[in-house]
This record gives C-alpha cells, sequence and structure tokens, in this order.
C-alpha cells in the first residue's frame, strides 16, 4: 500500500529522490529505441510490419485503415456512446477555438508598425496510444486543436487491436475529426515513421501524443538530432492530490486509482494535512482497489506511489511545485486561498467536485499534458501548440527617419557596417 512520510522529516536529498521519476539510468531504454530508430529509418514499412508482428502480435496486410473501413468500425457504437464522444467534441472544440485570436498591430514608434500572425505547421503527426487502454479521447485532445490551428496535414498512428483494426471508438472520433486514414502503428517505431517517413507514412513537421517511457524517450531523441518537432516529453501519467479535513476520503482514493489505473508506471501521490484523513483514504483505497477491474495494473502503480504528510496546506504548495505534477488536484474547500501559490503545474482541479477524469474527458480543457517534473518547463497542448507566430514589421518614409539613425550607432557599436548601410542608403534617399 501507500508509503507514508512527513515532510518536516526528509532532508533536501530525499525530496529529490522523491520527485524524481521515469529514469532510464542504465540507458536501457535509450538502447532499444535506438535500435527501432534505426530500423525504420534503414527499412521504413518493412520495419513497421516486422514491429507490428514482434510488439503487437498481428500480422497486418497493409499499414493503414481508410475512411470507408474506419466508417464500416465505427458502426459498432451505441447510441449513448456516439452521444458522449460528440459531447466531449463540443466541449473540447469551445475551450481551444477561444486560443485561436488575432493579435493587435503596435507602433512602437510613428512610423514603425509590429504585429505577430499565426500560421499552421504544415504537417502534423499524432499519436494515439492503444496499449492497455485505448484512448479516444487523446484522439480528441490533438485533433480538434490541429484541425483549429489549420494544419494542412494530419498523420495519425495508433497501435493495430490484434485483429488488424482500430478499436470503434477511435474510428468514430476519426470521423468526427474528418481524418482520412489512421496508420496502423505504435511504440517508438510509429513516432521514427512520423519523424523520418516511410513509403507510406509521411515525415511530420512536429509530433505529438502521450506515451510509454519508450514513446517518450523516442520523441526526446527525435527533437535531439532531427528537425521534427515535439509536443512535449510526455511520458507516464501521474496525480498529486492535496487534502486536508475538508476532504472526502472516497472522493481522494478514487482519484489516486483513477491514475494508477493507466499503467504500472504511473503515479498518484496525496499530500495531506491530516493524518486521520490518510488513515481514511487509505482504507477507503484498499476497498475500491479490491474491485477495479484493472486492479492488477493500479496495484503496482500504488505500489510506486506515496503520501506525504504536511503541517499546511502552504507547506503542501512547497512540496507540490518541487514535484511538478502533471495533474493537481486541490482537494479542498480551501482552494481558492492556495491557487496563486500554484507555480508548476500541467493542468489544475478545483475542490472536492472536480475529479481529474474529468478535464481527461470532457470538460474542454486538453488531457495531453507534460509529465516528470516537466510541467517546471512546458504548458500543455493547444492550439498554441499546432501553430507558429510569425513577427512582421513595416516602416513608412517617416518611421525609418525616425529610427534610422538610432540602428545606425548600434549597428556601429557591434561593428557590422553593411547593417549600418542598409539603413544609411535608405535615410541618404
Amino acid at each position: 500500500m501507500l508509503k507514508v512520510y512527513n515532510y518536516a522529516d526528509l532532508s533536501t536529498a530525499q525530496l529529490q529522490e522523491l520527485v524524481q521519476r521515469n529514469v532510464d539510468p542504465a540507458n536501457d531504454i535509450r538502447n532499444i529505441v535506438e535500435d527501432i530508430l534505426t530500423n525504420v529509418q534503414q527499412f521504413g514499412d518493412r520495419a513497421l510490419f516486422d514491429y507490428a508482428r514482434r510488439f503487437d502480435g498481428v500480422a497486418l496486410e497493409k499499414l493503414f485503415l481508410d475512411k470507408a473501413e474506419l466508417a464500416e468500425i465505427a458502426t459498432a457504437l451505441l447510441p449513448e456512446q456516439k452521444e458522449a464522444l460528440e459531447l466531449a467534441y463540443r466541449n473540447i472544440y469551445k475551450f481551444h477555438e477561444s486560443q485561436l485570436k488575432a493579435e493587435a498591430q503596435i507602433e512602437t514608434m510613428p512610423g514603425v508598425t509590429c504585429w505577430r500572425e499565426l500560421r499552421p505547421i504544415e504537417k502534423v503527426g499524432l499519436y494515439i496510444p492503444g496499449g492497455t487502454a485505448v484512448l479516444p479521447s487523446t484522439f480528441l485532445m490533438l485533433g480538434i486543436p490541429a484541425r483549429i490551428a489549420g494544419c494542412h496535414e494530419i498523420v495519425v498512428c495508433s497501435p493495430p487491436q490484434k485483429n488488424g483494426k482500430v478499436n470503434a471508438f477511435i474510428a468514430y472520433v476519426a470521423q468526427l475529426l474528418n481524418i482520412d486514414r489512421i496508420y496502423l502503428s505504435g511504440g517508438a517505431q510509429a513516432i521514427a515513421a512520423m519523424a523520418y517517413g516511410t513509403e507510406s507514412i509521411t515525415k511530420v513537421d512536429k509530433i505529438f501524443g502521450p506515451g510509454n517511457q519508450f514513446v517518450t524517450k523516442a520523441k526526446t531523441i527525435i527533437q535531439s538530432t532531427t528537425v521534427t518537432a515535439i509536443d512535449m516529453p510526455a511520458g507516464p501519467s501521474e496525480v498529486l492530490v492535496i487534502a486536508d479535513e475538508t476532504s472526502t476520503p472516497t472522493y481522494l482514493a478514487a482519484d489516486l486509482l483513477a491514475q494508477a489505473e493507466h499503467g504500472v508506471d504511473s503515479q498518484s501521490v496525496l499530500v495531506a494535512t491530516s493524518q486521520v484523513i490518510v488513515e481514511q483514504t487509505t482504507a477507503e483505497l484498499e476497498r475500491q482497489l479490491a474491485i477495479l477491474p484493472r486492479a492488477e495494473i493500479a496495484s503496482k502503480a500504488i505500489a510506486n506511489s506515496y503520501v506525504i504528510v504536511v503541517n499546511s496546506l502552504d507547506e503542501a504548495m512547497q512540496f507540490s511545485n518541487q514535484y511538478a505534477p502533471e495533474h493537481l488536484i486541490l482537494a479542498t474547500e480551501q482552494w481558492s486561498s492556495i491557487t496563486d501559490k500554484i507555480i508548476n503545474a500541467g493542468s489544475v482541479f478545483l475542490g472536492n467536485q472536480t475529479p481529474e477524469s474529468v478535464g481527461d474527458y470532457a470538460s474542454g480543457t486538453n488531457h495531453t499534458l507534460p509529465t516528470s517534473a516537466y510541467a517546471k518547463a512546458y504548458s500543455g497542448v493547444s492550439v498554441d501548440s499546432f501553430v507558429k507566430k510569425i513577427t512582421f514589421q513595416h516602416l513608412t518614409s517617416a518611421g525609418i527617419q525616425n529610427i534610422g539613425p538610432h540602428v545606425e550607432v548600434l549597428a556601429d557599436l557591434e561593428g557590422l557596417h553593411a547593417h549600418r548601410n542598409a539603413v544609411s542608403v535608405r535615410l541618404q534617399h
């Protein structure tokens, strides 16, 4: 069950060890991933067929499903399942559409006007996980902002099911997003295919999507060795829940387990001001875990998780900012008193009636978020992730007269005569 630590008793080194996760000290994962990347780069489609046999246990006849095939698969959905996916689509679309705003033009001095304009990233790759759990919600979270941004080409990769197809939910989301085809490839090999391109799969400019440690490692290697960008190093999922005497142990246990069932390498951390709440939550955790269909997975993740007992909510926030969680739940009626202290977090859930599950599926915010303390430097996916912001400037004759002499001085300071001359020839005319 959950290990319990007292915050006041932990040294700086012990704290650092506790907040560290997703490590690969012996480079075992890196070595495997580098082999996969090399094979896909050299052998293209052939390597993807081989990996489908090895990792997915499927002998594929072709690497993709087209619109007609996806439409046929999607007919298996029940009306209430379609309705739930459509509701999620509408809420996510509404929230992300608000992010696409024109920027104002600024006259920095008379005759000198500057502004930025958005341009979509031309070719993007979406990785939709399909290992221990199939995630149509991730497809919505990535596909909707890509469509809103106006990306010219959207390449979608997802691991094949045992029948050589994709889940019906994935197929229906493809219809909602008007996606032409889904490529049947998963893991590091899918990342490699989108980064290098193969006979069937187009090379993209930026790759999006969460995954296991192999997917995350592939993305980080790709970003440092090719001209393909990535959204963020999004690895195994995690949640940090802050609780006090106003929290509900039943809710706390449910939230911790909701994260734990993602995978054995997920992590659920409880930070509580009350030892009584910890004891009640632990008992409730055991009760709920016993009847969970994915109990085996969740129990392994819980074994990788822990509790921190603190003296105050302020102390809880100190630890949270050190941990920099992907998901942060303020499971307290006092949440409004500590939100301004949040520095590092991917997405935040406020109060006892706001489970992290709503953000995972349908509230509207994006669930593709930075993990492994990358929330200290990265934001979650948004429309901004799918666009570039290009700066423009325009000078009138008065503008070059006003700014030109100063630029000449600055160019002289740096010893760049041609820079000065580009201004001087205009001032002379």
